[in-house]
C-alpha cells in the first residue's frame, strides 16, 4: 500500500486539480463520478483524472488517504475538497468559484453561473 499512497501523494502534488473516480473524464463509469467530471468540464477546469478502477490499491488508498469512504474525490492544489455531494452543493452555492478563485484555479465563471440558472 506504500507504493499506492506515494503514487496518490505525487499526483496530488503534481496536479492543481485532481479527481478520483470511477472511469474517466471521457467516460465516467458512474454515476457520481459523471456528475462531478461533468461540472469540471463545463465549467472548463483543467483537472488530472485518476481511474480508481484501474488498480485496486489506489482505489483503496485514496480512500484510506483522505479517511473519506467513497469514490469520486476531488483535490484542488492539495487540499482535499469533498465527493459529489459536497461538490454538487459548492457548485451551487458558489462556494466552489470561490475555492477557485482562491487557489487561483482558471474556470469559466459563465459556465458556473449556467449550473446556478439550471438548477435554482
Amino acid at each position: 500500500m506504500t507504493d499506492a499512497k506515494t503514487q496518490i501523494k505525487t499526483t496530488i502534488d503534481g496536479n492543481d486539480v485532481v479527481l478520483f473516480m470511477k472511469g474517466t473524464k471521457m467516460m465516467p463509469q458512474c454515476g457520481f463520478s459523471s456528475r462531478v467530471a461533468g461540472v469540471l468540464n463545463f465549467m472548463g477546469v483543467e483537472f488530472a483524472d485518476v481511474n480508481v478502477l484501474a488498480d485496486a490499491d489506489i482505489r483503496q488508498g485514496i480512500k484510506d488517504f483522505s479517511d473519506w469512504p467513497t469514490i469520486p474525490q476531488l483535490y484542488v492544489k492539495g487540499e482535499f475538497v469533498g465527493g459529489c455531494d459536497i461538490i454538487t452543493e459548492m457548485t451551487l452555492s458558489g462556494e466552489l468559484d470561490q475555492l477557485f478563485d482562491a487557489k487561483g484555479v482558471g474556470y469559466s465563471k459563465e459556465a458556473a453561473e449556467k449550473i446556478r440558472e439550471a438548477n435554482g
